[in-house]
């Protein structure tokens, strides 16, 4: 149980409930300071296995837990910062197209912090069409992304990426290299999103910026887009179909089927 002074919003986040989208570089901070904040259900959903490569971004770990369970030893050191009542989950899957929806229907608000354009866009996908707010995050290299989505959108994810990046633009932070301060700077941030949601006071439509190589932070507003096919006025995605979040290639890149027309 964590020693520190309660904080003055716990009683009002006791209720509510979170789930985490990745237990790696940006899930691991981000899911500690729900926690600590009072976050009364937290879920981390995911199934990979510590790496030591992991160790040096993904704070939740320690050199003990290399091949463990990511959920097992995250959930073990999340316990150490709960309070009695704070409940701690595990959904020992990736978010699919098949579980999507269904998962997020069960939540308040989603964070999430996965390495692949593929679930962010399902998960983007998934929360709006459930009604439900989103906290997006990304770190690669030296520069990190992160913003809050309102569940109707307007803007949202698809309003930024209709269809999957190209080249560089897509590599994970796995292929890109990141550090580790940004990705931690990077989960913090989606933490205090997250908790301007919950508590009635959300940041919607900005996305915060970090530029590690010139220390530089930066908020900017997101514009809604008119042919948006998630949250536009003549928009197209009504449901979660498998293909929606299939790379295929074509002359300009790769696109994802069924959102070109």
């Amino acid at each position: 149980m964590s020693t520190s002074k309660p904080d003055p919003a716990a009683g009002d986040l006791a209720g509510k409930s979170v789930l985490v989208v990745g237990a790696g570089g940006l899930g691991c901070p981000a899911a500690l300071a729900l926690v600590e904040a009072g976050v009364g259900r937290v879920a981390l959903a995911d199934d990979d296995r510590v790496e030591l490569t992991n160790l040096h971004r993904q704070v939740l770990y320690g050199e003990s837990d290399v091949g463990r369970d990511k959920l097992d030893a995250a959930l073990e050191t999340l316990a150490h910062f709960a309070a009695p009542g704070q409940k701690l989950e595990a959904v020992r899957t990736r978010l699919l197209p098949e579980n999507a929806r269904a998962l997020v229907r069960g939540f308040d608000l989603v964070l999430e912090g996965a390495d692949n354009f593929a679930t962010k866009f399902l998960a983007a996908d998934a929360c709006h069409l459930e009604a439900r707010p989103l906290v997006h995050g990304a770190a690669v290299r030296l520069r990190a992304t992160v913003w809050s989505v309102a569940p109707g959108g307007c803007p949202c994810y698809r309003c930024l990426f209709e269809d999957l990046p190209a080249g560089e633009a897509a590599l994970t932070c796995a292929e890109a290299g990141v550090l580790g301060p940004v990705v931690g700077l990077a989960g913090a941030l989606m933490a205090d999103l997250a908790l301007d949601v919950l508590t009635g006071s959300p940041r919607y439509g900005t996305l915060f910026t970090y530029d590690g190589l010139k220390d530089r932070f930066r908020a900017v507003p997101v514009e809604a887009r008119p042919s948006c096919p998630l949250c536009g006025p003549r928009a197209t995605i009504s449901e979660l179909d498998e293909l929606c979040y299939t790379a295929v290639p074509s002359d300009d890149g790769p696109t994802i089927r069924g959102v070109q027309p």
